[in-house]
């Protein structure tokens, strides 16, 4: 259950992510400021695979390793496009959109990856849309 507690430190550190990237780029580039956090970001990971001895090299030829390359990618776009969502657009209408992921994320687990879908799942997913139609459009 070591996750749960992963979880709830990743929800509140992520929760504070948007409102400071906007508060960032009233004067700074998008550009910038991806290169900023997401350099910390990669300089911390560095940090933790130094000091728990994680094998690295070995990684990037793994036969599982091109899926990683396809995450970064993947990564690297959604984030830029993310940040610049953020300059231009209020941080109450980008994040929630952003946030669809979730049900993305759900939709490709149970598609692609054999996850199970309840009733529970598939009313989760339809709230989480629900949820975001709400927040995002006025109306």
């Amino acid at each position: 259950m070591q996750y749960l507690w992963y979880a709830l430190v990743a929800l509140v550190a992520y929760t504070l992510v948007a409102p400071l990237v906007k508060l960032a780029m009233r004067d700074l580039p998008a550009d910038v400021v991806v290169v900023v956090t997401n350099g910390i970001l990669v300089l911390g990971a560095l940090g933790i695979i130094l000091v728990t001895d994680r094998p690295f090299l070995s990684a990037l030829t793994h036969e599982d390793a091109p899926y990683m390359y396809a995450a970064g990618i993947c990564l690297a776009v959604g984030i830029i496009a993310y940040y610049r969502a953020l300059s231009a657009g209020p941080v109450s209408v980008v994040v929630p959109i952003f946030g669809l992921f979730l049900v993305g994320s759900s939709v490709v687990g149970i598609a692609f990856l054999e996850e199970a879908l309840t009733a529970r799942k598939a009313v989760g997913i339809v709230l989480a849309v629900i949820a975001v139609f709400l927040t995002t459009f006025e109306g």
